[in-house]
């Protein structure tokens, strides 16, 4: 176990271990006008949990409901007027809980609760925009990934069903109250490869009304040049969820995707959508990212996966495992967080070595996985040039979007305004 001094000087480490060990919340924080977002499903297949703030501004969803959770050597206490996380009865940390925003109280104009359109997961808008993933609906026997939850959320916290208007009076809101900068699309397979096809609506829109930035995850489309068309059209990440690195674990834990796409599908699209990061409108930055899972399999195998994806351009998102309720994995243990260590270690380093644009984004903070830069403290590698390249990248970033950003916005005031 880290020792008390590790984790209060290390926040990335503390949140690590809060992924592994999740945190049992005390009868002190049981004043509901005061629970920040509450502990809402998410829409990402491994989430599910209270999101607070750590130290340092590290944002993380820590589980809270499974029930390795009950059994947690953390606590949330609520003290005052302010929030404390324990260890065994010995403050760690001050926290916060993230704000909960007031535009999750509201309806759109069909009458829907905006956080049934999209919630904020971290500092970013996360929307689901169609029906389960049809892995959930095979028959006779479903063949979803086994750590999923997507399934068990849709239609329960989430409508399956969004049209492009509710999407944008959320967008709308999101920005205005909450100062969203990226907006990230995520859906399932579906039958015909039509997942690409849904999207490009609400990118149209959101690119035209708005200038946030755009991310997509899907699984890989067989015409790869509709990654072009992506690009084309103002998308700024395209995320891959191969999820293990193992073949013969993936087959195992992921039988729908080794079925219908194999891994290669996945490691084809990655290595050809880093290909496209100089082809797309100019002043739209452009991210693959590669997504594992780290806890299913070897840290071995993830560190082999962290290297492969950086080697072809591409940037790791690296998930903790964690055992969901009602999932096919529930009654599985969470990783031990020491051995995962050296897989984020391996994280920042290898995206540092290969002059990666980790952590340029302006305002977005990511509870759900530990980020690239947030490792750091992992290694003691300097990367002295890298990280003044990558601090000018993202104040030069910062400034193009805010300017585009304001941009839109005036105009869309101004047409909202003519049409009012």
């Amino acid at each position: 176990m880290f020792s008390l001094d590790e984790l209060q000087r290390t926040p990335a480490l503390l949140k690590l271990d809060l992924y592994c060990r999740g945190m049992r919340i005390l009868s002190s924080c049981d004043d509901p006008a005061d629970s920040g977002r509450g502990v809402l499903r998410t829409r990402a297949g491994l989430g599910s949990g209270l999101e607070i703030i750590l130290p340092h501004g590290l944002w993380t969803n820590v589980p809270v409901t499974e029930a390795f959770a009950r059994s947690s050597p953390y606590a949330l206490d609520r003290r005052g007027d302010q929030y404390l996380l324990t260890r065994h009865g010995e403050v760690v940390a001050p926290v916060q809980l993230s704000p909960r925003p007031t535009w999750y109280d509201r309806v759109t104009r069909s009458g829907k609760k905006m956080t049934r359109v999209g919630t904020l997961q971290g500092t970013y808008l996360a929307i689901y925009p169609a029906k389960v993933c049809d892995y959930w609906l095979q028959k006779p026997e479903k063949v979803n990934c086994h750590f999923c939850s997507v399934g068990l959320n849709l239609g329960v916290d989430d409508d399956t069903v969004k049209s492009v208007d509710e999407v944008m009076e959320v967008v709308h809101a999101a920005r205005a109250e909450s100062q969203i900068t990226y907006v990230d699309f995520n859906t399932g397979h579906y039958d015909g490869d039509t997942y690409l096809d849904l999207l490009e609506p609400y990118i149209t829109r959101i690119k035209a009304e708005t200038g946030l930035l755009i991310g997509v995850q899907t699984p890989p489309h067989p015409d790869l040049r509709r990654y072009d068309r992506l690009r084309e059209m103002g998308v700024n990440r395209v995320s891959f969820c191969f999820e293990i690195y193992d073949r013969e674990l993936f087959k195992e834990v992921c039988p729908g995707k080794h079925a219908q796409y194999g891994m290669d599908r996945y490691l084809d699209a990655i290595r050809y959508c880093a290909g496209l990061t100089a082809r797309g409108p100019r002043g739209e930055p452009w991210v693959v990212n590669g997504e594992i899972i780290a806890g299913l399999e070897p840290p071995e195998s993830s560190i082999r996966a962290i290297n492969w994806v950086t080697s072809v351009g591409a940037v790791p998102t690296v998930c903790v495992f964690r055992p969901l309720a009602g999932t096919d994995y529930a009654k599985k243990s969470p990783p031990a967080p020491e051995p995962l260590v050296p897989v984020f270690r391996r994280l920042y380093e290898a995206c540092m070595e290969a002059g990666l644009p980790i952590g340029c984004a302006p305002n977005i903070h990511v509870s759900l996985v530990m980020l690239p830069e947030e490792c750091a403290d992992f290694s003691d590698k300097t990367f002295r040039l890298q990280r003044l390249k990558l601090g000018l990248i993202k104040r030069a970033l910062a400034w193009h979007l805010g300017r585009r950003m304001r941009k839109k916005g005036r105009g869309h005031r101004a047409q909202g305004r003519g049409q009012g």
